[in-house]
């Protein structure tokens, strides 16, 4: 026993290291200066961009010119005036009528018939028969020939070709026995058909014949 404390007591204690060397080994390098990594850690500067290509030229050639517009041909003017009609020969006046449509055709077809000496009238005057002579005056067709031996009335009491009428017919003189109706089942009446009509009656006379 007092040999092992002798040794241990004569055992020399470990050796530390200096803690200036402790701490050397143990110091980190110093921080390079700020200016420094600021120059590694700097990007390059960027390239500048790519310059762009000009734009293609345009067409060498031309555009086609564009043709001017048609001139628009001026419009009629406003102010003239559109033509118009002329009334049909049924709706002018009656008395218009009959003295420049009816009469004239009326003649020239009797005529046509061999009846060249016809006097052809239109008046206002009563209707020439027996009871009814008080009645108020009308507007005739008075046909006349063979000096007066042969004489036919047509009578328009209405003052118009398409109203109501009437015929009658007598010789040598005398007053007209009856009063017959005149085209009554016809609901158009013009120039050819009143022509046409009258000629019919006469020839029920047997007036157009000739003897």
């Amino acid at each position: 026993m007092a040999e092992e404390k002798n040794n241990q007591e004569q055992a020399p204690p470990a050796e530390k290291e200096p803690a200036a060397e402790e701490k050397e080994t143990s110091k980190p390098e110093a921080a390079k200066p700020a200016a420094e990594e600021k120059e590694t850690s700097k990007p390059e500067a960027a390239k500048p961009a790519a310059e762009k290509k000009p734009a293609a030229k345009a067409a060498s050639k031309p555009a086609a010119e564009k043709k001017p517009a048609a001139e628009k041909k001026p419009a009629a003017k406003a102010t003239k005036a559109k033509k118009t009609k002329p009334p049909k020969l049924e709706d002018k006046p009656l008395e218009e009528f009959i003295q420049e449509h009816y009469i004239p055709t009326l003649k020239t077809a009797m005529e046509e018939k061999g009846i060249t000496d016809v006097e052809l009238a239109f008046v206002e005057q009563k209707v020439p028969m027996k009871g009814v002579a008080n009645s108020e005056p009308c507007w005739q067709v008075v046909g006349k020939w063979q000096n007066g031996d042969r004489q036919f009335n047509i009578y328009f009491p209405e003052g118009n070709i398409k109203g109501q009428k009437a015929f009658s017919s007598s010789t040598y003189g005398n007053v007209p026995s009856t009063l017959e109706s005149f085209m009554i089942d016809e609901r158009k009446v013009n120039l050819e058909l009143l022509v046409l009509y009258t000629l019919q009656r006469l020839n029920a006379q047997k007036w157009l014949t000739r003897n």
